[in-house]
């Protein structure tokens, strides 16, 4: 595995930045027809999505072959090993988190999508209705733990320490009103534990697979404007450049897809690159 250049990762050059903010990354439309790119999603709604992108590929001479993973993390170790091409399934704070604890050399180069994480509860019909001593499950992974305890802050069930930033703990609690239990669990679990706690923080993809009834079982969901969580297509920073890297970001943001998300994550996820539609 390469050493990881953090200053690249954490200051991307102006005119990257300003090319990811486009969606689009690659300056020159050079030829890449006929590759074959290596996708890693999530299994699940995304595999769906992932068809119509590779319909728009394909008609530009590339084939997508995509890989399904059960957990979030071995997408990035496998694009780190140069298994996989490119992946798709995660946000910044996320890869930002990666980066720091395993060393990747891994970038944004196209906004997908935003899930809203939610709060729901099976037992109460409001965030008022929360019972003191309530024990709230939220997904033990340092930046979608953070998101839910932001989220809870949102909500005034907790207060965190100032200058906190995207990836607080439960450590950072500095005020707790209701006295509020954290019970930390597997992303993939915290849905389908939600009959033995008052509430869980869970992420839309796996709220839906836990059978959860979104919106009717939402109490609470965190703000769309300005959400730092928007996923994106990540690739190794060396590629970044190459031809093939505009393509799949152009035939990842295009109205058939924008569609295909709206329909398969029943509303819940909305298309996030600019001027992507919204229902």
């Amino acid at each position: 595995m390469r050493t990881t250049n953090l200053l690249k990762t954490a200051f991307l050059s102006p005119l990257l930045a300003a090319l990811l903010v486009c969606g689009i990354v690659g300056a020159q439309p050079a030829h890449a027809a006929g590759q074959t790119v290596r996708v890693g999603i999530m299994s699940g709604e995304d595999e769906d999505v992932w068809r119509a992108v590779a319909a728009n590929a394909a008609r530009q001479g590339i084939t997508v072959k995509v890989t399904t993973f059960s957990d979030y993390t071995q997408p990035n170790e496998a694009l780190a090993q140069h298994d996989l091409d490119a992946n798709s399934f995660q946000h910044k704070p996320y890869l930002d988190a990666q980066i720091a604890a395993r060393h990747y050399d891994i970038v944004p180069v196209g906004f997908t999508y935003v899930q809203p994480i939610g709060l729901y509860s099976v037992k109460v019909k409001s965030v008022a209705a929360l019972p003191q001593n309530a024990t709230i499950g939220v997904p033990n992974d340092p930046s979608n733990e953070g998101r839910a305890l932001l989220l809870l802050q949102a909500n005034g069930l907790i207060r965190l320490r100032p200058d906190v930033g995207l990836l607080p703990t439960a450590r950072d609690i500095a005020d707790n009103p209701k006295h509020i239990r954290i019970k930390e669990l597997d992303a993939g679990i915290v849905g389908r534990a939600i009959s033995d706690l008052d509430a869980a923080v869970v992420n839309t993809d796996w709220a839906i697979k836990a059978g959860i009834q979104i919106p009717q079982q939402r109490i609470a969901q965190e703000k769309v404007p300005g959400n730092p969580y928007r996923n994106f297509i990540a690739v190794n920073a060396n590629d970044a450049r190459t031809p093939w890297v505009k393509v799949i970001v152009d035939s990842y943001q295009q109205a058939n897809v924008a569609s295909e998300i709206l329909s398969v994550y029943r509303g819940a996820t909305l298309p996030a690159w600019d001027g992507a539609p919204q229902h």
